[in-house]
Order: C-alpha cells, then sequence, then structure tokens
C-alpha cells in the first residue's frame, strides 16, 4: 500500500500542534532536520522507512498510524481530549498523558502473549435511573467478584483494580487540580490514570473514582476528573459513591467501635488504618449514621500525619537508594507489576531488548541498571 503523502503530512501536523511542539523542537528529539519536517509538512517529499519509525517513537505511537488509514481511534482520542480540557493541561502533561497511552497498550498486548497473567474482567448492569445506588451496588459487586470479605479493606488498590482488566497507572502531573482521568481505549479498553503529585491516600481513593468511571460511564470516551468538581454532577457523585464504598463498605464502618466517643487522635489513627483521608472517613461515618453534619464538618478538616501513609507499592522495607530509584519510577508510570510484566515478556523472547527498553521509557544502555533494580537480566549482546 502506497503511503499518502498528504494524509501522512497532516496526522504529523496535527501531533505537532496536539504536543505543542515546532519542527525545530521535533528535530531537536529525533535527530531528523529541520529542513525534512518542513518537507514533510509541505508535502514535498515523502518520508523514510526510518524516519516514520523515528517519529512513531517519538509521538509513542504505533507506526502503522502514519503510513495507513486506520487506527486513527486513540489519535481522535487524544485530540479531542486536548481540544476540551487545553486550558488545564500543560505540554508536559500532554506528553504525559500520550505517555500514558502508550504503556497501557504495551500492557494489553503483554497480558496476551503471556497467558499466566490471566485477568478477571468485571462487568456491571445497571439498574434503574438512581445514580448513587448505581455507585453502591457496583462497588459491593466488584468487592465480591474480587474476593474481599465483608469488611475487608484491600491493601493494593491499583493492583486489585489491574487484576479485574483495568489498565491502573500512576504517573505525575504538572497539573495539581486534575486528580486522575479515565480513557476507554478502542484496543486497550478501560485507562485509568492517577496523578502521583497526591497523596497516596487520596492516589486510592481516584483510583476507585476513576474505575467507578470506567465501570459505570461506558458511553464516555473519556474523563477528566478535578479536585474542584461540580457538586451537581451526577456522574461524579455516582463515581464517589462507588469509591467510597469500595474502599470503606459500610460492614467496615458499622465493626467501628462507638464514633460518639472518639477523640481526634483516634479518629485519625483509624483513618490510617483503613488507608483513607480524614475526609472520606467523615463521610463514610456519616452515611452510617455514626457521626453528625456538625462533627463532619469538624472532622473532614483534619489531616492524617504522612508517617502513617504507607504505599503499597514503595514498601518501608525497600533500601533508601533503591526505595529513590523506584520512586523516580513510579513518577514515571512504571509500577512493580508493569516492570516485571515487561521483563517476563523479555525473558520469553516474546520482546527485544531494544523493544524492552521502549516499553520501559528509557534507552538500551540504562537497561542494565533497571533489571539489576528488580532482580533481572540482559541477554550478552541482545
Amino acid at each position: 500500500m502506497a503511503l499518502d503523502r498528504s494524509m501522512f503530512s497532516e496526522k504529523l501536523q496535527r501531533y505537532m500542534t496536539q504536543f505543542q511542539v515546532s519542527a525545530a523542537d521535533v528535530c531537536a528529539s529525533t535527530g531528523i532536520e529541520t529542513a525534512r519536517v518542513a518537507e514533510m509538512l509541505g508535502r514535498t517529499t515523502d518520508p523514510t522507512g526510518d524516519e516514520v519509525l523515528i517519529l512513531a517513537d517519538y509521538f509513542k505511537c504505533d507506526f502503522k498510524f502514519f503510513i495507513s488509514n486506520e487506527k486513527l481511534a486513540p489519535f481522535e482520542q487524544t485530540e479531542s481530549l486536548f481540544r476540551k480540557h487545553g486550558a488545564e493541561l500543560s505540554q508536559q502533561d500532554r506528553w504525559a498523558i500520550q505517555e500514558f497511552l502508550f504503556l497501557c497498550e504495551c500492557q494489553d498486548f503483554l497480558l496476551s502473549e503471556l497467558s499466566k497473567h490471566a485477568r478477571r474482567p468485571f462487568a456491571f448492569a445497571k439498574r434503574g435511573s438512581f445514580y448513587k445506588r448505581h455507585g453502591e451496588e457496583a462497588a459491593a459487586e466488584l468487592r465480591r467478584h474480587i474476593g474481599l470479605g465483608t469488611n475487608q479493606i484491600p491493601s493494593n488498590v491499583f493492583q486489585a483494580f489491574r487484576d479485574v482488566g483495568v489498565h491502573v497507572f500512576r504517573r505525575q502531573l504538572g497539573v495539581s487540580t486534575i486528580s486522575g482521568l479515565f480513557i476507554r481505549h478502542p484496543t486497550a479498553g478501560a485507562c485509568v490514570l492517577v496523578n502521583y503529585s497526591e497523596d497516596v491516600f487520596r492516589q486510592r481513593f481516584t483510583a476507585a473514582h476513576e474505575v467507578g468511571h470506567a465501570i459505570l460511564d461506558m458511553d464516555q470516551d473519556f474523563i477528566v476528573s478535578f479536585n474542584d468538581w461540580a457538586k451537581g454532577d451526577l456522574s461524579e457523585i455516582r463515581a464517589n459513591t462507588f469509591a467510597s464504598r469500595f474502599l470503606l463498605p459500610p460492614e467496615a464502618i458499622q465493626s467501628i467501635p462507638d464514633a460518639s466517643t472518639w477523640t481526634e487522635q483516634r479518629f485519625l489513627d483509624y483513618a490510617a488504618r483503613l488507608m483513607v483521608n480524614a475526609e472520606t472517613m467523615a463521610y463514610a461515618l456519616r452515611d452510617a449514621k455514626l457521626i453528625s453534619d456538625e462533627e463532619v464538618a469538624l472532622l473532614k478538616k483534619l489531616k492524617v500525619p504522612k508517617s502513617l501513609k504507607v504505599d503499597p507499592e514503595l514498601p518501608d522495607t525497600l533500601g533508601e537508594r533503591s526505595r529513590e530509584r523506584k520512586k523516580e519510577l513510579l513518577q514515571r508510570g512504571l509500577s512493580d507489576s508493569y516492570v516485571a510484566l515487561c521483563f517476563d515478556a523479555y525473558e520469553h523472547g516474546i520482546v527485544t531488548a531494544a523493544r524492552l527498553a521502549e516499553m520501559l521509557l528509557v534507552s538500551e544502555t540504562e537497561l542494565s541498571g533497571l533489571a539489576s533494580l528488580y532482580g533481572r537480566g540482559i541477554s550478552h549482546g541482545d
């Protein structure tokens, strides 16, 4: 199939517009001369095969996107997302979202190739038109699907959601007003991005909130969740209800000793034990009719000490250097589970070392150090 020069030029221009980059920026990052980029944009020349691959790697997309009229949906989604929320997203955040979707595509491919990493997909049929009840019922059904006890608190919600087929990645965003986003990717399916800039308890809630959107807002291509959301938004209320009920089921709240005798310290201790922030804890107690609205107003302003917030994907058992390195990786979206999946694929001969490095967002020269951090190896000469 011959390359359509006009269509290639249009796609390249649209990508450059999406990510707010010039021909000089492309040149600086790819090594493709500015004059060559200008020629491709001006439709006076065809790109070479190497240039197509280089540009696809730069924009974190499938090279087939540039040479065919197929697989436009992921591009159209990000273009629509950036158009709708362009004012709230910096250039850095646009690239972060693009890399997040790239990781989702990689993870979906790896899971399909590695049969031992089985997923247990979950589906929920909404009944009636009461949005809050949708959230309550979906949370209860998902907990049963996962096998959580009636008052059991999930220790690693990020992995729990991955196990049911949702691609959950944590990534540091420059815009602190965005807590997370959900995208229904046309090939990878439900994809959730959690803003790693938030504290870990907030990230737990955001992950559950976005999964609520993934389960209950099936007709939406994407939803961006802001810290300051419209209080009358029924979809957001439903996702919040889902998150609260999944993280803090009524049975767990009812098993708590009489809350009316609590001190502020005891309240914070219980919030830390249940791995939620004060606001979530206060509203859950109110919904269970254990405290009044007046008490909610006072308690939700409290802060759970950072020392009591443990990240399940950054355990205290890690040495200081390993912990800092893994924290840097998490900021880019690379969880232990995703890194392990990539190395498993490499060890099974599914991907080459070059492809492994691409999937891990590092250069090939950095692979050995990353492999050592995770107790893996790179074959000599690969």
